[in-house]
């Protein structure tokens, strides 16, 4: 089985063994089997083997055909809209099935608005995290960014541009206004645009309305600073004062803090 990596908008994205590909699969699983049509005319190649859909909705009705093809010797060709199979697009479930009956599976690497958005959008990329489409519901969308108040990586994912201000909106709200983030919108085509700047100014600007396909980069949490060592010695000094040895106190209050229990133990005994 292969999965292949289509172009996100620029058909000369396409790689030539993408194209080999198409031109050679037995079978050819298509998220849009009209889309995978044109891009195949674009590309100057004709799929010489059979052309199926596959998409969220037949994903779980088509894997016994598409198993058996490759059991019998079958070349499976799986490609999607657009960017790489199996990335908030169907082909995860085929893949798993077919690690499960240790049936070959290969990649032929290329465009991915996931890795595209990140590296377009000045924020770190030496660790990362995608996390597909934030819940539709506000509420629910909320405590989804409320599980991304204190995550140290920078976040990739996806909106659709209809829902893009409100959820945005609901990231100010849940993580502040002054969060770094990027929107890439359209990305490898005509109108290709990204914006930067803080949650606030991005909420501002996409209130307005945006079309196209979107993808959002969000900064990481900064690292906490923590208490200071007078709060500390103070939180000491209150336990002590509530009938606690002070080295005890100091002991788990140091612990709790992650800092030197040696320190605050002396600097609680030099205030005191």
């Amino acid at each position: 089985m292969v999965l292949a990596a289509t172009p996100l908008g620029d058909v000369r994205d396409a790689s030539p063994r993408l194209v080999d590909a198409l031109g050679s699969a037995d079978v050819v699983a298509a998220e849009d089997t009209r889309r995978l049509r044109s891009l195949a005319a674009a590309l100057g190649v004709a799929p010489s083997g059979r052309v199926v859909s596959f998409y969220d909705q037949n994903e779980r009705e088509r894997l016994p055909g598409l198993l058996e093809a490759l059991r019998s010797g079958a070349t499976v060709l799986l490609v999607t809209d657009a960017g790489m199979p199996s990335v908030s697009d169907p082909g995860y479930r085929l893949v798993a099935a077919c690690v499960e009956e240790d049936v070959r599976v290969t990649c032929l690497p290329g465009p991915s608005a996931v890795t595209t958005a990140l590296a377009l959008s000045g924020l770190p990329s030496d660790r990362f995290c995608f996390d597909g489409f934030p819940p539709r519901k506000s509420g629910e969308r909320r405590r989804w960014f409320a599980g991304l108040a204190a995550e140290p990586r920078t976040c990739v994912f996806f909106e659709s541009p209809h829902r893009l201000a409100d959820s945005l909106a609901d990231a100010v709200a849940v993580l502040g206004p002054d969060r770094r983030a990027a929107v890439c919108r359209e990305l490898t085509k005509t109108y290709e645009e990204v914006r930067r700047g803080s949650l606030g100014e991005l909420a501002g600007w996409a209130a307005e309305g945006v079309r196209g396909e979107i993808t959002v980069v969000l900064a990481g949490a900064e690292p906490s600073a923590g208490p200071s060592m007078e709060a500390l010695v103070a939180e000491v000094k209150q336990r002590v004062a509530d009938g606690e040895r002070l080295k005890a106190a100091a002991a788990e209050v140091a612990a709790a803090a992650g800092v030197s229990k040696k320190a605050l133990y002396d600097a609680a005994v030099s205030g005191s």
